[in-house]
């Protein structure tokens, strides 16, 4: 769905079809559509043009072009020019995120925005700059902070479209599976200790309960899916019959009732002779 308070790009004289392709590539990556363009030297809809847009020829094909500046921003509110000159002009500088959150402060208000992108070779000229209200500059390496045309595009878009779709910090992505409740967990550290126990691993009794605070926390940290405490059943269960299968299993100071039932569903009876002195 287009949105008609998105921020409108707006490219100066671009000289190349491919970097006007690439720039429509960018914006259509981040939700944008209307793109402007000032006195472009190769046609927008050329075959260099279209193959370098990959697809996004919704763009280009809904482009305008104007012949002054002037008229491109003629009815817009407010302009943000993106340059690493700023010519000692007299004008607010924002960074690309905080321009992002501008734009989109000015559409609450109904009010139409564009970013202003100047020619590949030599960016924006002193007077683009003076028919726009702010000056973008992002935040780069300052012995090396040349952008192309399209990668100029795509962060200023980016900026901007991070704050419409407001993503999350971080999700876990658990495929088909669900993340293990804390009983389910807790069953798997019951068989987990029980054999820790057997094998003389949680042998001195003043650090036991340290030890098993730590280990259960380490498995707390990685927010376990059902799927993963049935395949750590399974790893414990390997590990106790797979390399000792003549001893029987719990042998620790856990019972067999307070262990996991996965495991304990699974596991082989223990030998005849366990125990025996055979």
């Amino acid at each position: 769905m287009i949105d008609p308070l998105a921020p409108i790009i707006i490219l100066d004289r671009p000289q190349l079809g491919e970097n006007v392709g690439t720039a429509a590539r960018a914006m259509l990556n981040c939700g944008l559509t209307q793109m402007r363009l000032v006195q472009p030297r190769e046609d927008h809809l050329g075959e260099k043009a279209i193959a370098a847009s990959s697809g996004a020829l919704e763009v280009l094909e809904k482009a305008q072009v104007f012949d002054t500046l002037e008229e491109a921003v003629g009815d817009l509110h407010r302009v943000y020019a993106t340059t690493a000159r700023r010519r000692d002009m007299i004008k607010p500088l924002m960074t690309p995120k905080r321009a992002a959150e501008d734009m989109h402060a000015q559409a609450a208000l109904n009010q139409r925005t564009g970013i202003l992108f100047g020619k590949e070779r030599t960016g924006l000229e002193n007077d683009a700059l003076a028919v726009s209200d702010i000056i973008v500059e992002a935040p780069l390496n300052p012995a090396y902070c040349s952008l192309n045309l399209a990668q100029a595009v795509l962060l200023m878009g980016y900026e901007w479209y991070q704050i419409k779709v407001d993503p999350p910090a971080e999700v876990l992505v658990t495929n088909q599976s669900q993340v293990a409740s804390k009983d389910m967990v807790l069953r798997f550290f019951a068989h987990l200790e029980a054999e820790l126990d057997a094998s003389g691993f949680l042998r001195v009794p003043d650090k036991r309960p340290s030890m098993v605070r730590n280990i259960r926390n380490m498995f707390w940290r990685a927010t376990l899916t059902e799927t993963e405490v049935r395949t750590l059943h399974g790893i414990v269960k390997e590990l106790r019959w797979g390399r000792r299968p003549d001893q029987p299993p719990y042998s620790g100071r856990q019972k067999p009732s307070e262990v996991g039932e996965e495991a304990l569903a699974a596991a082989p009876p223990p030998p005849d002779d366990a125990g025996s002195g055979k």
